[in-house]
């Protein structure tokens, strides 16, 4: 059974950093697309960056180009998510996705996000 399970999250003020990761468990994701979307209080959820198998190409929204980095390491089956110069409007639920190899797809549970201001 595969799990992703995030963590990180918390309360930190505007300015402040935050690192999320993303540990799998049950299957590597070597081999895996993965992604991290966000949902903020009555706002659609929204892809925040992804990446590709071996690291090789990431993408992430325009909100967040420069603040925002993903990385992956394969070794510790874990992704992650450097958070700089957050601002409030960044505040959400922070969420891990994974695609396989076998072109299933799971998602985490999520990680809480709030920035004061």
């Amino acid at each position: 059974q595969v799990q992703l399970v995030e963590s990180g999250g918390g309360l930190v003020q505007a300015g402040g950093s935050l690192r999320l990761s993303c540990a799998a468990s049950g299957s590597t994701i070597r081999f895996s697309y993965m992604a991290w979307y966000r949902q903020a209080p009555g706002m659609e959820r929204e892809l925040v960056a992804d990446i590709t198998s071996g690291g090789g190409r990431t993408n992430s929204a325009d909100s967040i180009k420069g603040r925002f980095t993903i990385s992956r390491d394969d070794a510790k089956n874990t992704v992650y998510l450097q958070m700089n110069s957050l601002k409030p409007e960044d505040t959400a639920i922070y969420t891990c996705t994974m695609d396989d190899y076998y072109g299933m797809h799971y998602w985490g549970k999520g990680t809480r996000v709030t920035v004061s201001s």
